[in-house]
């Protein structure tokens, strides 16, 4: 039996860029090389930094998930629109989210996360759940 596999979800690389509660166990993911990224993240990793912290933070957040020892997952294929889009029907995801866990159920990796939105696949997708944040007044 091969060792166990993990992919990120979005929350997960912040957990580990911010130092947010889970950091220390997503470093010991990738420092044991079972960790993948699906590309999905790495735009939102972008993008997020982009609209909220500018042009130079969105590079160099980019630039720093670039460089981490994880398989990236680039291959979209019919397999992985039908899940998330089964996900999405079916449950209140985003379209990210709905992709990161098709990716995920695809590849048979544990999902490790710290978003709340996933409760609603336990049954369908194994996952890791990190330390959620407390939610914020908007």
């Amino acid at each position: 039996m091969s060792p166990e596999r993990y992919l990120l979800d979005t929350s997960a690389l912040m957990a580990l860029i911010e130092d947010e509660a889970g950091a220390d166990r997503v470093e010991q993911i990738i420092s044991q090389g079972r960790a993948m990224l699906p590309w999905p993240v790495l735009l939102e990793i972008y993008h997020m930094a982009r609209r909220e912290q500018g042009q130079a933070e969105a590079d160099r957040r980019y630039a720093l998930a670039s460089k981490l020892q994880v398989q990236v997952v680039w291959r979209m294929d019919e397999q992985i629109l039908l899940t998330a889009g089964r996900f999405k029907a079916e449950h209140r995801l985003s379209f990210a989210d709905a992709l990161i866990a098709a990716f995920a159920l695809r590849e048979d990796a544990t999902l490790v996360h710290k978003d709340p939105e996933y409760d609603a696949l336990a049954d369908a997708v194994d996952m890791e759940r990190l330390p959620y944040k407390a939610r914020q007044e908007q």
